[in-house]
């Protein structure tokens, strides 16, 4: 039997079927396949994040230098991991050190505000037509479509992070972008809401229902003969009103269910109650809340702003950490403290630290993480990282890594260009990432 030519058998019947399948598929259509082939695995843990507006002062909190004139007026204090000192004014928070790994060694290239946030929240860099996720949609996508009341992914205090007429949720679309709460109207200040979550007086469930059924029906052929952001986006937000005013949705968001020994525990600031809030809203499955704590972009007076900011921040955070415990939900809840860079070390002549993106810290705890740990050093002016500098995809790569997540895997963009959750030259902290 004569031995077939390499050469014919790559034309072989079966090559020839394989390859004209291939001809037919547009390019396109193949590059969907192959970035969303998995399709959506889902986080084994939920996310919380505290974000620090403004860039929170790495050298006053986490990365103190005691002795240098770098150090400013606070002092270290020892914490329930051995190895790790913490900021006076975070008494509470440092009870918990043996379940959060500092990272001290954060160095990322966004010095401006709105360029590091969209840095820290999506992993990329601004970068023309392409329209990234923030994190928060991120996870979302990888749980699938809305499946209760709730959505996957809850904002808190965070209006001010997002760019109007710039969709959080970027090319992911409108399903996964985050449900805004903030604070309430000027007669109830301080007080997070949700407004418009009952039903108008007089209004009974019945006639809602029907009047629901007609707007659909109404909208219909304008929405088909519309296809585009706009009209996505109205319906997105419609349908996810008519779920949250469903009772078991709106009782999520009532915090007057709460005792006053709780209220007591978590404070009474908007941040004090966004924690509570991000408290009942895990216990509900919620896989993706972030609460906001404005205020840390201390050009001028940095001690006394840090320190009032820290007291604002040690008591919730305490508090959120202990219900978590005492729920069973610690273990499955990755928690992360950070902003969208750090603060000078060296003490301008107005008394304040300036922007600082070379060498700062992050905060990760909770679920998925080894705890009582330091990754990084920095220098002792806390001016560069000697060792183990660590990148925003890094940082994202090693929150994926402890939430479940592969950071390799792809999603199509609006360009039609396969993109990496995570960029693909991160390097994960995997020596922090439980298994």
């Amino acid at each position: 039997m004569t031995r077939q030519p390499p050469f014919d058998r790559l034309l072989s019947r079966r090559s020839l079927l394989i390859g004209s399948t291939l001809l037919g598929c547009s390019a396109s259509g193949l590059l969907r396949a192959l970035a969303e082939e998995a399709g959506p695995s889902g986080p084994k843990r939920s996310c919380l994040i505290l974000w620090m507006g403004g860039g929170p002062s790495q050298t006053d909190t986490f990365d103190m230098k005691p002795g240098h004139a770098n150090a400013g007026a606070f002092k270290p204090i020892a914490t329930s991991a051995s190895e790790v000192q913490i900021c006076e004014h975070l008494p509470e928070t440092a009870k918990w050190m043996h379940t959060m790994s500092v990272i001290r060694s954060m160095s990322t290239r966004e010095g401006d505000h709105g360029r590091a946030t969209e840095d820290l929240r999506t992993g990329y860099r601004p970068q023309g037509p392409i329209q990234f996720p923030v994190l928060g949609s991120l996870v979302a996508h990888e749980c699938g479509p809305q499946a209760g009341e709730l959505p996957n992914y809850v904002s808190i205090l965070s209006r001010g992070l997002f760019r109007p007429g710039i969709p959080p949720a970027g090319f992911l679309g409108t399903d996964f972008s985050p449900l805004l709460v903030g604070r309430g109207s000027e007669s109830a200040e301080q007080r997070l809401s949700v407004e418009n979550l009952s039903l108008a007086k007089g209004v009974t469930a019945d006639q809602s229902a029907r009047r629901i059924d007609l707007l659909k029906q109404m909208e219909q052929p304008f929405l088909a003969a519309r296809p585009g952001i706009s009209a996505e986006a109205h319906q997105t937000a419609y349908n996810r009103g008519i779920r949250l005013m469903s009772p078991s949705a709106a009782t999520a968001f009532d915090l007057d269910q709460e005792t006053p020994e709780t209220h007591t525990r978590y404070g009474t600031s908007l941040f004090s109650q966004g924690c509570l809030l991000a408290r009942r809203l895990l216990e509900r499955n919620v896989r993706f809340v972030e609460v906001s704590l404005d205020g840390w972009d201390t050009h001028y007076d940095n001690f006394a702003a840090v320190q009032r900011l820290c007291g604002t921040l040690d008591r919730p955070w305490s508090a959120l950490l202990q219900d978590l415990k005492d729920r069973g939900l610690l273990e499955s809840t990755l928690v992360v403290w950070m902003g969208e860079f750090g603060r000078t070390p060296v003490i301008n002549p107005q008394v304040g630290r300036d922007h600082y993106p070379k060498a700062w810290s992050v905060v990760l705890g909770g679920g998925g993480i080894r705890g009582g740990t330091v990754v990084g050093r920095t220098s002792d002016d806390g001016l560069t990282v000697e060792d183990r500098p660590v990148t925003t995809p890094d940082l994202l790569a090693t929150i994926c890594l402890a939430l479940g997540l592969d950071p390799k895997k792809q999603n199509l963009s609006n360009v039609g260009r396969p993109i990496r959750l995570v960029d693909f030259d991160a390097r994960p902290v995997e020596e922090i990432v439980e298994s």
